[in-house]
């Protein structure tokens, strides 16, 4: 059973190679840790993406970021759910990762069972910014101001209405984004 985010162990890593190592020995564990990883300015600085790829490569995924120190900020880090939905960086991770040898059969394995329950393709509407009807339908003239927005919030938008888990929840999504737009806000989860 995995432990809470709380209770959680933080490890830290200097490398990828360290990292991998960890994932090597703990990948079979139910998680969370907290992944403590040094900052841009400091020698052993790991960036988010290669680790972010090392945990594709073991079927582990991110998630909360934190702060930990003046030299290290930490991430949440469990085995990936296997109906968590693949975004398309993470599919391009997945590529890299495979181009280089990188991959493991743990990750492979995570990759099989998405695809084979749909989530490996949930997002795929997502990625390309189609609207659903009922938001179409919602934004009506609004549409303009839903353009505008920058790539990153629409396709937020839309990861925020699809995985509503009733159709309540996904209606009151739609209503916020088409409140929004007619204040000119972003959808309330994505002001800043």
């Amino acid at each position: 059973m995995a432990r809470p985010a709380e209770t959680a162990p933080v490890v830290t890593v200097r490398s990828r190679q360290d990292l991998r190592d960890w994932l090597a020995q703990h990948h079979a564990e139910p998680g969370p840790v907290w992944l403590a990883a040094y900052r841009p300015h400091h020698a052993d600085y790991l960036p988010p993406e290669a680790s972010t790829e090392e945990l594709l490569c073991w079927g582990w995924i991110n998630s909360l970021p934190r702060a930990l120190d003046a030299d290290r900020s930490m991430i949440l880090i469990a085995p990936r759910r296997p109906d968590s939905a693949w975004s398309a960086v993470n599919k391009r991770l997945v590529e890299q990762a495979r181009a280089s040898g990188a991959m493991t059969a743990a990750g492979e394995a995570a990759i099989a069972a998405a695809q084979a329950n749909g989530a490996w393709s949930f997002l795929d509407d997502v990625e390309r910014l189609e609207r659903p009807a009922d938001l179409d339908l919602a934004l009506g003239p609004l549409v303009a101001g839903w353009d505008a927005f920058p790539r990153s919030v629409k396709r937020a938008a839309l990861e925020w209405v699809k995985t509503a888990r009733t159709a309540g929840t996904r209606a009151k999504r739609i209503e916020d984004i088409r409140a929004s737009l007619a204040q000119g806000l972003r959808p309330t989860p994505f002001r800043r």
